[in-house]
């Protein structure tokens, strides 16, 4: 099992927190639904919370392409090395 160190620690606690604040975004109310409830009762506005979630997505994804390339998983290749074919 890898064990996360330095920056890939670092890299891995912030996918743990993108991904916590990716669920409570997935969670919000949808847009149709939101249209439901008069607009002094909405926690987010809805076009906000849309924007916010594609947001995280966009950074999970970066995070785990750093972590993918500062993870060394082939012998004798240090991490930012291209991987071999």
């Amino acid at each position: 099992m890898y064990t996360p160190t330095g920056d890939s620690a670092f890299l891995h606690e912030l996918e743990v927190e993108v991904k916590a604040e990716l669920s409570v975004a997935e969670s919000s109310l949808p847009e149709e639904e939101a249209a439901a409830v008069p607009m002094d009762e909405w926690v987010f506005d809805p076009a906000y919370a849309q924007s916010e979630e594609v947001g995280l997505r966009s950074l999970l994804g970066a995070v785990e392409a750093l972590e993918d390339d500062s993870r060394p998983d082939d012998i004798g290749r240090e991490p930012g090395q291209p991987r071999s074919s």
